[in-house]
């Protein structure tokens, strides 16, 4: 950048082929470059985060969400909002009583993330990344 700014993604591709080791592919590090590029200015961590918060009270007792992640980033977000959402208290263990008020809102449907099958990967190559997870919303206990 001191000797001449980025401009143009050409520009950036051949700053970024010139980091990469010889005998290495450009390719795969290009990909993650444009990539991170592209999550950090649209910004979709947070907007993730927020359309997570919002399945909830958006969702019917009974209804299923599913949530297909293609980065490890995004994956590792929707695991722990699933987590979060499943149990009944957020406290530290070692508090003898729960204080939060938290109470469990979804039942996860599957135990790990669903990965597409060979078959699949071979029909849809874009599919490999792909890490499918889904949970239930908790019927609502009816106090009498």
């Amino acid at each position: 950048r001191q000797e001449q700014p980025v401009t143009t993604t050409f520009a950036l591709r051949a700053v970024v082929e010139k980091l990469v080791p010889p005998g290495k592919k450009a390719a795969p590090v290009l990909s993650r470059v444009f990539q991170a590029l592209r999550i950090a200015v649209n910004d979709e961590m947070a907007a993730l985060a927020a359309a997570l918060e919002q399945i909830p009270a958006l969702l019917a007792p009974g209804g299923v969400v599913v949530v297909i992640s293609y980065h490890s980033l995004e994956d590792r977000q929707v695991k722990r909002f699933l987590d979060k959402e499943r149990r009944d208290c957020l406290c530290p263990p070692e508090l003898p009583t729960c204080c939060c008020g938290h109470r469990r809102t979804l039942v996860p449907l599957t135990r790990k993330a669903v990965k597409a099958g060979a078959d699949e990967e071979a029909a849809n190559p874009r599919s490999r990344s792909a890490r499918l997870r889904a949970a239930r919303k908790v019927q609502e206990v009816v106090s009498s």
